[in-house]
């Protein structure tokens, strides 16, 4: 199945839902560190039984800060991977060049509307919560890969936000009103980035070998295990916050629980529910019936 998404119609959608950070941060705009955060499918929180109430949404909370901070490092390299792909096309199709512009704004945007909330969060929430990083080390680690091998992950990352907030977000009604519109906003215009990277993944893919396909399905899935190694040191990071956070000593077989139950929950959320996107399955049925068959057999370890 073809999609039927234009350069043109993406630029138009991409004008009429435009937003300044301004306009939904600051001010009287404030976290509510009485409600969740992240929804239950996505953060896990309520499956640790160890944890009471207080502090399953004080977890909730660091998972929803993580979330943030990691669509922040993810963004740090899809601004200049976007630029890369635009520079070469200055002279073709006007409405390609200005869509590929306004993505790459809007992604520099939603890096300055993360680490405005990364400071909202860290004066309410009152403990500093460490995140993976340098955010400009991983860019370099994941730009240094075939540049189909990029698009695939950014089309997976586009997609994946899409099915986080249509799935779990939109019509949860007991998170934090504040954070979930920055949610609601994020999403409005990665709807957008979604379809251009399809079109992107297309471009770069055009007059390829069935080889050199291949061994770019195969960097994204070397891209895919550096990132679930970062996520291995998120969840140590994590349980860190929530001792600081809560005073709380957990025994051996506690953390063991934690461990498994939130390397899951992260591999879901940033792998597994991208991977298995219908529309990111589709992209990679387009490359051909191996891409597809590759990616499915890789994703149920990370569901």
């Amino acid at each position: 199945m073809q999609h039927t998404y234009s350069y043109e119609d993406v630029l138009a959608a991409s004008e009429r839902v435009n937003w300044r950070v301004e306009d939904i941060i600051g001010g009287d705009r404030r976290l509510d560190f009485t409600k969740a955060f992240l929804p239950e499918p996505l953060a896990r929180v309520e499956e640790l039984p160890f944890l009471n109430s207080f502090e399953r949404r004080t977890l909730n909370q660091i998972r929803a800060n993580t979330y943030l901070c990691m669509f922040g490092i993810v963004e740090e390299f899809i601004l200049p991977f976007v630029l890369d792909h635009a520079r070469p096309q200055l002279r073709e199709d006007d409405y390609r060049v200005r869509a590929l512009l306004q993505f790459a704004g809007e992604e520099a945007k939603h890096i300055q509307l993360f680490k405005r909330f990364r400071e909202d969060f860290e004066q309410g929430f009152g403990t500093s919560c460490a995140v993976i990083g340098p955010a400009d080390e991983i860019a370099r680690a994941v730009l240094a890969h075939d540049p189909l091998s990029v698009a695939l992950t950014v089309l997976h990352i586009e997609w994946m936000s899409q099915r986080h907030f249509v799935d779990s977000v939109k019509d949860d009604t007991v998170l934090d009103p504040q954070f979930k519109s920055l949610l609601k906003h994020h999403w409005m215009e990665e709807a957008q980035h979604a379809k251009i990277d399809t079109m992107m993944v297309e471009a770069l893919a055009d007059g390829r070998s069935p080889e050199s396909i291949e061994a770019a399905v195969e960097g994204y899935l070397e891209i895919g295990g550096f990132l679930d190694a970062g996520l291995a040191q998120q969840v140590e990071l994590d349980l860190q916050s929530l001792t600081a956070a809560t005073g709380r000593t957990f025994s051996e077989d506690e953390r063991a629980m934690y461990r498994e139950c939130q390397m899951q929950a992260n591999r879901w959320t940033y792998l597994g529910s991208g991977m298995t996107h219908p529309n990111v399955l589709k992209s990679f049925g387009r490359l051909g019936s191996a891409a597809r068959e590759r990616l499915e057999a890789v994703a149920p370890a990370f569901c």
